[in-house]
């Protein structure tokens, strides 16, 4: 779709985009915001270097993989050793907080406007930053939530017990603000006990996380609520509407991306702003309704901020 689009990088400088973004921010009735990877790369969310050999460098050394994003891939011979990688992963990315205060900071930028989230983050940041629950609609799934692997029904199940299990039987120590740490010479296990392998409690098949990777994906109750609080937001405001769009590439354009674009496209008093590190570009069609600024979103939302 995009190489049928013409495009425009960003025009004009940081400071004027910058000003015209907080203007636009100040007037619009409404705030869409469309949140990608980008937004919890910039919030300290990284897969590799520092945090991957924090928590992660025994599985590194042994299967040879050095970034959690393929360690996720890898063909682990057990669910012993899967859940032993997969429960860590999801502690460090959905129960610790984000090192950087930016979803906070997105936060203070929207919470006296009528605002809106559709994300493809499955990290829950937005919640743990005071975002209302009910405002909020994540299209991919949770890693806070368990669906069956098969699946034999379509409901999800909260995991941080079972989670929280699996790390400390590996060896870990909880802190009180949920950050992982071992004592000095310890060599964490890199296996779980078979009690703990989370199986469905309907057909007794394993249970996996509910996250979209085919069409084996739970949308469960929960998730077409949110999709409806979506829709009816769309369908309820018309006028000055702020499309901000935060972090988003080009894996899944069509859940935010392109229909972002269209809805600006047709609504002439709305307004299209996209922030993204490398890639912060807009149709020619729009150009005219467009703010893009190329930069990290965390600096970008700290300058808004300032005397706002």
């Amino acid at each position: 779709m995009s190489s049928r689009i013409e495009i425009t990088k960003s025009t004009g400088t940081y400071s004027d985009n910058l000003q015209k973004l907080k203007q636009v921010l100040s007037e619009s009735d409404a705030v869409v915001i469309g949140a990608g990877a980008g937004l919890s790369t910039s919030a300290g969310f990284v897969y590799s270097g520092k945090r991957f050999i924090q928590y992660f460098s025994d599985f590194g050394n042994r299967y040879g993989f050095s970034d959690m994003y393929s360690g996720g891939f890898y063909p682990y011979q057990t669910q012993n050793a899967f859940w032993a990688y997969w429960s860590r992963y999801i502690w460090v990315n959905r129960y610790m907080d984000a090192p950087k205060p930016v979803y906070m900071d997105l936060l203070s930028l929207v919470k006296d406007k009528d605002y809106f989230v559709i994300t493809t983050n499955v990290d829950h940041c937005f919640q743990k930053a005071g975002f209302d629950k009910k405002r909020l609609f994540y299209t991919q799934g949770d890693y806070g939530l368990f669906q069956c692997s098969v699946p034999c029904h379509q409901k999800t199940y909260e995991n941080e017990d079972s989670i929280r299990a699996m790390v400390l039987s590996q060896g870990w120590v909880i802190e009180t603000d949920n950050r992982l740490s071992v004592p000095e010479g310890f060599a964490p296990a890199m296996t779980v006990p078979s009690d703990l392998l989370p199986v469905c409690p309907v057909c007794g098949k394993p249970l996996t996380m509910n996250l979209r990777s085919d069409d084996r994906f739970v949308e469960d109750d929960g998730w077409h609520e949110a999709a409806e609080w979506y829709s009816d937001f769309l369908r309820r405001h018309s006028g000055k509407i702020l499309y901000l769009e935060l972090g988003v590439g080009y894996n899944t354009p069509g859940i935010i991306k392109y229909p972002f674009w269209g809805m600006t496209a047709r609504e002439p008093d709305s307004v299209y702003a996209c922030i993204n590190y490398g890639d912060a570009v807009c149709p020619s069609a729009i150009k005219d309704r467009s703010i893009c600024l190329d930069g990290d979103i965390g600096t970008v939302l700290t300058d808004l901020l300032k005397d706002s």
